[in-house]
């Protein structure tokens, strides 16, 4: 029995699945999934879990070259926007997006994550990139 890591069967596949610049989004409880793309719905409650508990297990084990954000979130939800990317380093690529857009970018992603937070807005895009454990053997 798996006692560490991500416990999800679910969302431990989807991470192994990914490749570099792979696309998962994490959204909140009221954001308009495609029915074409890959649903897992950790959502139980208003507020359980939030986008910020599901991003802070998911970023142990998933590394991230770029992030998207719909402009709405710094404009109606700013703290959330602060918080959502100050989980990242200056090195990860912060996009913003019409939130328009960011609907349509849902539809080519891999998967979709969906928790219970009922924060405005509180959607990530998460574009996978290589991490640390990666090398370039120079000349």
């Amino acid at each position: 029995m798996q006692e560490v890591g991500i416990l999800n069967g679910k969302i431990a596949a989807l991470l192994a699945r990914c490749g570099h610049m792979d696309e998962i989004i994490v959204c909140d409880a009221g954001f308009p999934i495609p029915l074409e793309v890959e649903t897992i719905d950790l959502a139980i409650s208003a507020n359980r879990p939030t986008t910020l508990e599901v991003m802070a297990e998911i970023l142990k084990h998933f590394s991230v070259e770029k992030i998207v954000l719909a402009e709405e979130t710094q404009k109606h939800s700013p703290t959330m926007f602060a918080r959502l990317t100050g989980l990242f380093d200056k090195d990860v690529t912060v996009e913003c997006v019409p939130h328009i857009e960011f609907k349509q970018r849902s539809k080519s992603v891999k998967a979709v994550v969906r928790t219970g937070d009922f924060t405005a807005y509180a959607n990530i895009l998460l574009v996978s990139g290589a991490g640390p454990r990666w090398f370039v053997e120079q000349k």
